[in-house]
């Protein structure tokens, strides 16, 4: 079941919610218990089979954080270990399976055989979160005895399919908390606003640009080569594609847990407006860069064993975030040209300290720049995200260096003929044809990027009724929300929006990972 549908909206909600306070009214672990039952519905729905996994998976690792703590001991350490490997070896054979068998089957120049297995949604995301439950709980910052209450943590559907990655010990307090269960005005009306704003941004901008990035990618994977400006026009509207569509699931994700009264922790905060890669991982997908950094790259050493050992662990943990995005060596390189960028960045930083340029404040026109070439390093890096393969890549990547050659349409040639001789001597081509299409792309980039650099984000707007886990505003913003009647119009001309472009539903895009 996806967010954008009317079954969800129409049905689902409205039922689990009723259901939810009423039984709240009774008592608080009942309610808790259908909030669980409903998630798992919701994520029955889309393939029961699954069902039995999802269910066999809290239970494992519920006796398993039980078994752990009882423990004492080498023991402990033990336990642990093969609770967590029975969690990578059931994400593994669902998620990598087929990928290590094709590529070891070309590697020895054989055929390419592979199973039949359906990735189920979300696996990543609470495999995941019970990964870090089991790691806190043999940490002893962490346990649970309530197997209603840990379900509910694992399972919750705000969640459950394309994150965030939760903590126990943020959202179990909550969990226990009896003023989460009371019905609350303010919680309905911020966490409505929340989502409405995210179905928003996911319907109508997402899914509205996606058509200028799907043609020419699935072109360049056949062979073609696109030119210039089809190449770039391509590449920008699949990064605007994936912003306003992760941007969107995380805006609903934590408004439909508002209404629930319980808090997300934030997941997305404006990240193409960082100033470097190092920032651009702090607002990206926060809660994975979260997980990443403490159960990954801190266990392996962190900063703590030298400079080149802090660059070796950096380029582990962004190739194997890469591989946790997809079954694919285009997502390998992906991670593996962020951790080029973030061991960049840091020996940039070393420099200008030992330089002493640190602590030197930037120039606005320094900023704009560093901003700028953060941007562009991330648009490269989204080509090998989203090509299906690596020629696809490559050419995609040959048309933005100009290689494939630059046209544009005649109507364009036409509206400014007084630049057509300079065009030509540049060696730009007049092209039949293309104009409307050419003209399109390029409205939408122009709009989405005004939006993206220039408007505040939804956190920003909400930052009156603390919308998230954590959130500090960055700085004030003009545009905030507030109960008005002007605020009820507005946002209900962008609910009516959303809901009526339901008509045209799409997945998310990190439903897939």
């Amino acid at each position: 079941m996806l967010f954008n549908s009317y079954e969800f909206l129409l049905l689902y909600l409205p039922v689990t919610a009723i259901g939810y306070f009423l039984l709240a009214r009774m008592h608080r672990r009942a309610a808790a218990a259908w909030l669980a039952l409903a998630s798992v519905f919701f994520y029955g729905w889309w393939n029961s089979t699954y069902v039995l996994l999802l269910l066999g998976s809290i239970l494992f690792n519920y006796l398993a954080g039980l078994a752990i703590i009882r423990t004492e001991g080498p023991g402990r350490r033990r336990t642990l270990w093969l609770a967590v490997t029975a969690n990578l070896g059931l994400l593994g054979y669902y998620k990598y399976a087929n990928f290590f068998m094709a590529t070891a089957a070309g590697l020895l120049g054989a055929g390419s055989p592979t199973l039949d297995i359906v990735l189920p949604l979300g696996i990543s995301f609470f495999t995941f979160t019970q990964i870090a439950y089991l790691v806190d709980v043999y940490r002893g910052i962490a346990k649970e005895a309530n197997f209603i209450h840990y379900a509910l943590f694992v399972s919750y559907f705000p969640h459950l399919i394309a994150g965030p990655v939760l903590h126990h010990k943020e959202m179990m307090p909550q969990f226990a908390d009896k003023a989460t269960y009371q019905a609350r005005i303010d919680n309905f009306t911020v966490g409505l606003t929340i989502f409405f704003f995210g179905l928003a941004k996911k319907v109508i901008l997402a899914d509205g640009i996606a058509p200028y990035a799907v043609e020419v990618f699935k072109a360049a994977h056949l062979g073609e080569a696109p030119l210039l400006f089809q190449a770039w026009g391509a590449a920008l509207a699949y990064t605007f594609q994936l912003y306003f569509d992760f941007s969107g699931y995380s805006d609903m994700a934590i408004g439909l847990s508002r209404i629930f009264g319980v808090k997300l922790p934030l997941n997305f905060d404006s990240p193409y407006k960082a100033r470097n890669i190092i920032d651009f991982w702090r607002r990206w997908h926060m809660t994975l860069s979260r997980f990443l950094r403490d159960y990954l790259y801190v266990p392996l050493g962190g900063n703590r064993k030298g400079a080149a050992r802090r660059h070796l662990n950096l380029m582990t943990t962004m190739l194997l975030g890469g591989l946790w995005h997809g079954a694919g060596w285009t997502f390998v390189v992906w991670g593996g040209l962020h951790g080029i960028y973030l061991v960049i960045n840091h020996i940039w930083h070393w420099l200008k300290a030992r330089l002493g340029h640190g602590r030197n404040k930037e120039t606005f026109v320094a900023r704009l720049g560093s901003c700028a070439l953060t941007f562009l390093v991330v648009v490269v890096g989204w080509v090998f995200f989203r090509a299906e393969s690596f020629n696809a890549a490559l050419n995609i990547l040959a048309g933005m260096a100009g290689l494939n050659g630059v046209s544009l349409p005649a109507a364009i040639f036409d509206a400014w003929p007084e630049l057509k001789p300079a065009l030509l001597q540049a060696g730009v081509q007049s092209s039949l044809g293309g104009g409307g299409q050419f003209a399109s792309t390029w409205l939408w980039i122009i709009a989405l990027s005004c939006i993206v650099f220039l408007a505040p984000n939804t956190q920003e707007i909400m930052r009156r009724f603390e919308p998230a886990l954590d959130y500090a505003a960055r700085g004030a913003s003009r545009i905030a929300w507030r109960p008005s009647r002007a605020w009820m119009v507005g946002m209900a001309v962008i609910a009516a929006c959303g809901v009526t472009s339901l008509n045209r539903v799409s997945e998310f895009l990190y439903f897939q990972f």
